[in-house]
């Protein structure tokens, strides 16, 4: 097999640590032996071979191109790979996306489309975007499908994590210090230790701590900020010539308030029905109206089910505003205002053992990994605060009742008064109101399981609080083999089989708010009073019946089992023309027990069965008991075969051309139970992908300059993406085209430069006609069209037909609720808007007196729009980057490296429905550095700045649900940093 020299895709390796001469390229500059004598070895196809050599997409960058580029973590890597972006998601993840392939899918049970490796084993739910690069040896990406060697497979790429290895018979030791701006505070060290001649350990660190990032304005202090560390130990033994144990542990550990969730922005929709409209990405906050805990406790539903108006918290149709209507959204990015402090943990254990060992012109390779997770992260869910004084009337009135019972003459089916019925009343306000009306407000603490503020576990503020919270917990653990040859003929192969298991005991996502816990326990309470005791009176209420109130999706049991047998032969058809061929089988099985919950409305007998409601609409009331809630369990698997064939062709020693063809797999997965219930898929399938690539890799000038052209062409079927269903993530199949280039080079004038410069071109588009509900615009266009708040439980639906207008006005009379109205002109909404029921509109599409209107839908989530031509999210049509170093070096043996990188990445979008409100703008990063080395390279001093202009780069949003208020919320980079760092070596 051929080896050449080559240098470093992206940037030449150990560029800061080099020496360089201070003087003017000459043509015995391009002959300089320490040009080419830089040789980056790769495994991007499980075999050693240099970099230029692998006929695959891939960049590498060592521990030195790390730190001179400034690329701290997986975050950074998008800042100097072409076709590569990558962002923070809605639920303590994040998206690393390639060619325009990312992890669009939504939920525990999804696989990962860009697959995370250490030293060649697949990670599970690791925590990419949290931790920070250290003592590594090198970073590996590769780019397009790479299922026929790596992991479990992979449809985009792999970013293979190579962490630094035990030096046998060397003592060594390194450690720097970094200080920079808002207080952040970094140290690093390694230290190597020889046990006699076989064995050596290497143990390694970092801690990194620092103020936040953003401001709150309601205390004036500073949030997102960081505290983490992680340790490593390695343990290398080489007992023979041909024999190589190596065995790691690695542990990571954050314990902050890092904000999950950057920003909220909202085109403000004034109507309420919406919360927010479809032109614009405002500084601004949803309409509270249009909310699930306002519908729930409006005067409007109380009105319909016959309790006390008194109690309700508001009106939907406020005519002296809703709950954020005096709220002032603070103009910038990283400005907030929250009564909640962000709470952030996670925390990873990877334990892995590998052994090579030599059989002659054989080699044996065995590799084992065992991984745990947690992620746990709370943050205020709407980033504001909600005006309480409307909330006066209701918690006044609680609180009378609280003390006093109900008053006889309420409208049905409320009791007349009798003894005994405060007792319903008074848990209630002790929990929620503990100090009386005017007192403090308690919101539900929740837990691992159900328990809430009716059981004694809250959070109290004098103004009405809401929060989410996003936690999971796994384990994880796979086992791999591979033999390979490396034989002197024409011919030689690999064969390997893997085996991967995980577990997900808790993945749980919840919202909390004050309004939910109100509302559920009243709702509650007054539908008890149907139910009396032998006496004829309603039954006094223990606090512990009292149901929790939250919103909650939950996984308490997903299980993954997978194995993966595969093979390739390399045959070399003349000296200079190569032929791979891959073949891979695949088995995927996964099973789950789920549960999603609207809200656990009271059941005061306890008695295990589900309490159903007797309201309008029907509300999903599950069991009242914590841990009694009805779980769904669902099984589904998975099997494909992949492959690829590459021909190769070595035009020059130095110039190589290639083409391959490959077909991707990425199994498919559980949608989660929906509450209520949208006719949603359980399951969702596989991916699909038939990619086509042909690359050039090239070196010129003895190593002087390095020029790779790659193109590609990706036939994707069942594309996997995510939309949001009655709060709950669903995820569906597309298909799309894609196809771009991508141009690398790396160029050195002489060897005091260096300048590397990347610029790709994507087109990613959703092929053939496929249609959703858009979740902004559920009329989907359709100036007929009639889009209704339900205010039973706070979703959408759309009325369709010429009569749609007429038709909601007569129901929504019947109800005591308004007839349709026009969203604002601006709004990018064509359909008139309405507060209404969408079960009873349904049921009336059959009523004859309205056959006269002509054909009447009531379609939910919403009317379907074709995204043909749409483009994919998180995928930049455009993206160039380009980086200049010098190397000055003095006589008396020190050197002075000052660099330069800038960054662009084009428009992109945040979702496929595309338009002005899911654009993502360009964004330009900018980072430099200067570092003077001492003598031998024995320490540094280096001063650096990250985003020299400050920019509020947006890499990613989410579309939040419709009984949230349609808000947006974003993800950005980080501002500008800037500091010193000091560092030696032993």
């Amino acid at each position: 097999m051929r080896v050449r020299a080559s240098l470093l895709a992206g940037i030449c390796a150990s560029a800061i640590s080099f020496p360089a001469f201070a003087q003017e390229a000459t043509d015995d500059d391009l002959e300089d032996p320490r040009l080419s004598s830089n040789v980056i070895i790769v495994t991007a196809q499980r075999q050693a071979q240099s970099l230029q050599e692998v006929p695959i997409a891939v960049s590498a960058f060592d521990a030195e191109a790390l730190e001179a580029q400034q690329i701290e973590n997986a975050s950074d890597l998008q800042l100097t790979l072409p076709n590569v972006s990558f962002t923070k998601s809605n639920f303590t993840s994040s998206s690393f996306t390639i060619r325009g392939i990312g992890d669009l899918c939504v939920g525990v049970t999804c696989d990962s489309a860009t697959a995370i490796h250490t030293n060649g084993s697949p990670l599970f739910g690791t925590r990419l975007f949290e931790t920070e690069y250290f003592d590594l040896e090198r970073v590996e990406v590769l780019r397009g499908p790479q299922g026929t060697l790596f992991g479990r497979n992979a449809t985009s790429g792999v970013v293979n994590v190579v962490t630094a290895k035990p030096e046998l018979g060397t003592f060594s030791a390194a450690a720097d210090f970094e200080y920079g701006n808002y207080n952040s505070i970094k140290a690093r060290g390694m230290v190597n230790v020889p046990l006699g001649d076989t064995i050596a350990f290497r143990a390694a660190g970092f801690y990194l701590n620092r103020d936040g990032f953003t401001t709150n304005l309601y205390d004036n202090s500073d949030i997102d900020g960081r505290d983490m560390y992680a340790v490593r130990g390695s343990l290398r033994f080489e007992p023979t010539a041909s024999t190589t144990l190596d065995l790691m542990a690695f542990y990571f550990r954050e314990n902050d308030d890092r904000l999950r969730i950057q920003k909220q922005t909202c085109q403000r929709d004034p109507t309420g029905v919406l919360g927010c409209l479809n032109t614009r990405r405002d500084f601004d906050s949803t309409n509270a109206d249009s909310t699930l805990a306002s519908v729930l406790t409006s005067v409007e539903l109380f009105r319909i089910q016959g309790l006390p108006e008194a109690l309700a918290l508001g009106s939907v149709y406020d005519t002296d505003g809703d709950g954020y209507s005096n709220f002032v959204e603070p103009n910038d990015v990283r400005t907030v205002n929250t009564a909640f402090t962000p709470e952030y943990f996670a925390d990873e254990l990877q334990l892995q053992a590998h052994l090579d060992q030599g059989l002659g012109s054989m080699n044996l390779s065995l590799t084992g990994i065992y991984q745990e997770t947690t992620v746990d992260s709370r943050q205020d869910y709407n980033l504001g605060i909600l005006d309480r004084s409307a909330y006066a009337t209701g918690l006044n009135t609680l609180a009378f009742f609280a003390a006093n019972g109900v008053p006889t003459g309420l409208p049905a089916p409320a009791p007349a008064f009798v003894p005994g019925s405060s007792a319903y009343f008074a848990p209630i306000a002790a929990a929620l109101i503990p100090n009386g009306p005017n007192g403090v407000l308690c919101t539900s603490d929740n837990d691992d399981g159900n328990l809430g503020a009716f059981e004694g576990n809250s959070i109290c503020s004098d103004v009405p609080l809401s929060f989410d919270r996003s936690v999971q917990y796994q384990t994880a653990w796979s086992g791999e083999a591979i033999l390979s040859s490396d034989f002197d003929g024409p011919f030689n192969f690999l064969v390997g089989g893997i085996y991967a298991e995980t577990d997900v005991s808790e993945n749980s996502y919840y919202v909390n708010s004050f309004g939910l816990d109100y509302a559920t326990a009243l709702l509650g309470t007054f539908a008890a009073f149907a139910n009396v005791d032998g006496d004829g009176n309603p039954a006094p209420l223990p606090p512990s019946y009292l149901a929790t109130s939250m919103y909650r999706n939950n996984t308490t049991d997903f299980k993954l089992k997978s194995f993966g047998i595969f093979g390739e032969v390399y045959f070399d058809i003349t000296d200079r023309l190569q032929f791979t061929g891959g073949l891979r089988y695949n088995d995927d099985s996964k099973s789950v027990s789920a549960r999603t919950t609207l809200a656990d409305f009271l059941n005061p007998f306890g008695n295990g069965d589900p309490f159903t409601s007797p309201f309008v609409g029907g509300f999903d009331a599950d069991d009242a008991l914590p841990g009694n809630q009805l779980l769904q369990e669902r099984e589904v698997n998975f099997d494909a075969i992949t492959g690829r064939a590459v021909l190769d062709y070595e035009i020059s020693p130095d110039n190589t051309l290639y083409f391959s063809y490959s077909r991707g797999y990425k199994s498919g997965g559980i949608n989660p139970p929906l509450s209520p219930v949208f006719a949603v898929t359980d399951s969702f399938g596989s991916e699909q992908i038939d990619a086509f690539e042909i690359g050039s890799k090239n070196t010129f000038l003895n190593g002087a300059a390095q020029i790779n052209l790659t193109g590609f062409y990706y036939k994707y079927k069942d594309l996997q993406l995510s939309r949001i269903v009655a709060r709950t993530s669903v995820n569906d199949t597309i298909d799309a085209n894609i196809w771009g280039l991508e141009l690398e080079t790396i160029l050195r004038p002489s060897y005091n430069w260096l300048i590397n410069m990347n610029i790709s071109y994507l087109n990613a588009k959703v092929a053939g006609d496929q249609f959703f509900s858009n979740p902004r615009d559920p009329g989907g266009g359709d100036p007929n069209a009639v889009i209704i708040k339900d205010i039973s439980n706070g979703s959408l639906c759309a009325v369709t037909g010429a009569g749609a207008n007429a038709f909601v006005t007569a129901v929504n009379a019947n109800l005591g609720l308004r007839a349709p109205g026009a969203f604002p002109a601006d709004g990018g909404i064509a359909s008139n808007g309405a507060f209404s029921i969408c079960s009873v509109l349904t049921a009336q599409t059959a009523n004859p007196a309205f056959a006269p209107l002509g054909p009447i839908n009531v379609l939910s989530p919403g009317v379907e729009v074709n995204l043909r031509g749409n483009r994919l999210p998180q995928a930049p049509e455009y993206k160039a980057s380009i980086g200049v170093q010098y190397t000055a070096e003095f006589d008396n043996g020190m050197s002075l490296v000052p660099r330069f990188d800038l960054a662009y990445t084009g428009e992109q979008y945040g979702n496929v429905f595309n338009g002005n409100v899911n654009r993502i703008e360009p964004f330009v990063q900018a980072n430099a550095s200067i570092q003077l080395n001492g003598s031998d390279n024995r320490w540094f001093v280096r001063g650096f700045v990250q985003n020299i202009f400050d920019s509020n780069s947006v890499t990613g949003l989410y579309v939040t649900d419709a009984s949230s208020g349609n808000f947006t919320n974003i993800f950005t980079l980080d501002p500008r940093r800037y500091g010193i760092a000091v560092g030696a070596k032993f």
